[in-house]
């Protein structure tokens, strides 16, 4: 049967035509059981301002509103372009550029750009640890130079992905310092992502074999002798998930900068990861009110 989902671009518009309603959504995510100061933590004699959108505490005398503190604060932005970016982005299976959501919301260029990093940062949750069966696998992300061919890195960013059999998957864009599938950067990424115990599928990089021969059970397929797959012992998930990234660059961004790969990489995460979800857009929304501004000058430092 068809995955019913709570929310599709005609709610959205119907739910969320006014300011009005589009706060009143924020706070019952926000404050389910009512107002709370963000700066003293009160939650009794708060007192609502209702002509500006605001709440008053008794006890500290501290006016805010719902976006007070989140990465909504102090926004120019009506709210409904905010909900319906956070929409777009995690509804569109290869994301969307910055440019189609300058379009989409009449808005400059800067303020879509700024909002969908701002999204993205909200959307950097930790999954914990994967358990199971889990196939890991790196990948470098980045063009090509002309005449340098295709195993040319040095404008590249090698990332390192998990993905655990029909559950979640974890990606990582490696520190500066490890450019290569070495023993120290598959051993970070391995303690930091998957559960000691479980059954870890890989391809025949040295470095596997080293980090995972006494905390995991471990099976390789050689890709170099033209080995795929032997019974269910493959990496074609976590490849079919470098597939689906890719064609994410090529057909909505068409090109990602390694400053900022990771926050794409982390929107990838998060919508891949919620892939069944069917209240998908209202977690999304919670992220954002729980998620502390960023600021455009820290974005382009």
């Amino acid at each position: 049967m068809a995955q019913t989902y709570e929310m599709n671009l005609v709610k959205l518009i119907e739910k969320f035509r006014s300011e009005e309603k589009c706060r009143a959504y924020l706070e019952t995510l926000r404050w389910p059981d009512g107002p709370v100061c963000p700066r003293c933590g009160c939650c009794e004699g708060i007192s609502q301002i209702h002509d500006r959108g605001q709440f008053d505490c008794d006890s500290c005398r501290y006016q805010f509103s719902v976006t007070a503190g989140t990465m909504m604060h102090d926004t120019k932005l009506p709210l409904w372009k905010w909900f319906l970016a956070v929409y777009m982005i995690v509804e569109s299976k290869k994301g969307i550029s910055a440019n189609q959501l300058k379009r989409t919301l009449n808005v400059a260029y800067r303020t879509a750009w700024y909002l969908c990093h701002r999204i993205r940062k909200a959307l950097e949750t930790p999954d914990g640890l994967l358990k199971g069966i889990i196939e890991i696998d790196g990948t470098y992300i980045g063009g090509e130079v002309h005449g340098k061919g295709t195993r040319y890195t040095e404008n590249k960013k090698l990332v390192i992905g998990a993905v655990q059999r029909d559950g979640k998957i974890q990606l990582k864009a490696t520190d500066p310092e490890d450019d290569s599938e070495s023993t120290r950067t598959v051993g970070k990424f391995v303690r930091a992502n998957i559960a000691k115990g479980a059954m870890v599928y890989t391809d025949g990089a040295a470095a596997y074999k080293t980090v995972l021969k006494d905390r995991n059970r471990h099976e390789r397929v050689d890709h170099a002798k033209d080995e795929w797959v032997r019974g269910d012992v493959h990496t074609n998930s976590v490849e079919g998930v470098w597939s689906l990234f890719n064609r994410s660059i090529i057909g909505a961004f068409h090109q990602v900068s390694i400053k900022h790969l990771p926050a794409y990489l982390d929107e990838f995460e998060f919508r891949f990861n919620n892939r069944d979800n069917p209240y998908i857009f209202r977690d999304a929304m919670k992220e954002l009110l729980t998620a502390g501004n960023v600021e455009y000058k820290d974005l382009v430092a």
